[in-house]
């Protein structure tokens, strides 16, 4: 009996241990997903009550451009390739709208032509992290690692030598992350319109893709899409058709100010 029961212990001390020294298994004290109060009939959105406006503003992140001006950003999320990023591109080329395309590593090795394809049509291509992991578990020299991997490939695939957008993958940031990104000469792109498009199995048709971007539509909004989504690749450019017709410019991340 007594040897059985130390033989537990010892088990129970092996589970802990791994669940401690797991990379998913705890949370990080201090680490944040990414929410927003969305824009309802023309009220800007709000990240005030969400916990960590004081070090967006602080590490120089951004969450949306300047509020006085009828200016759009639209970007897009690239984890992987679903069928859809092509015809994505060649409403953005109809239409002359500018993107921001956010990479993963994964991305990058299953997709060298659209990734070429993006930056020769003159769209940024943005770091999304080499292997979408909670960034606020890792260790500032393993997020340099994630960055750089990114960065190098995209260079050598395309040409393009800056890479100095972020998305943090999964939307999960903590200030260590904000700070060491920024030491490593990033800004992390946030965003002020969202829906729900990223499950592919739960598609509800472009009209409902094209409903749930616009009615959120506001002055300065950065706009997040999933290429992955089929009603988005069908709404986009009715969309970006609605918003020139209420008055909104398409510019790119590189155009953006805000205001103080």
């Amino acid at each position: 009996m007594l040897k059985r029961r130390m033989w537990l212990a010892t088990l129970l001390a092996v589970i802990i241990w791994g669940a401690l020294n797991s990379g998913t298994a705890i949370a990080q004290p201090g680490a944040y997903h990414y929410g927003f109060k969305k824009s309802v009939e023309g009220r800007l959105p709000s990240i005030d009550q969400e916990g960590f406006k004081d070090i967006v503003i602080k590490y120089g992140a951004l969450f949306l451009g300047d509020t006085s001006k009828k200016e759009l950003y639209l970007t897009f999320d690239n984890g992987y390739e679903n069928g859809y990023t092509s015809k994505i591109l060649d409403i953005l080329k109809e239409k002359k709208a500018p993107a921001a395309f956010f990479v993963t590593g994964h991305y990058v090795k299953d997709q060298p032509e659209l990734l070429k394809r993006m930056v020769m049509e003159g769209h940024i291509v943005g770091n999304h992290s080499w292997s979408h992991p909670d960034m606020s578990q890792l260790s500032e020299g393993s997020i340099k690692t994630e960055l750089d991997k990114v960065k190098e490939q995209v260079e050598i695939l395309t040409g393009q030598k800056e890479m100095k957008y972020l998305r943090p993958p999964r939307g999960i940031f903590s200030e260590k992350v904000l700070a060491a990104s920024k030491q490593f000469g990033y800004t992390n792109v946030f965003w002020s319109v969202a829906y729900k498009d990223w499950d592919v199995k739960a598609q509800k048709g472009s009209q409902y893709a094209f409903s749930q971007v616009v009615k959120q539509l506001h002055p300065g909004a950065i706009i997040l899409l999933h290429a992955v989504s089929k009603d988005n690749s069908e709404a986009l450019g009715s969309i970006i058709d609605e918003a020139r017709r209420q008055g909104y410019e398409f510019k790119s991340l590189d155009q953006l100010t805000v205001s103080q």
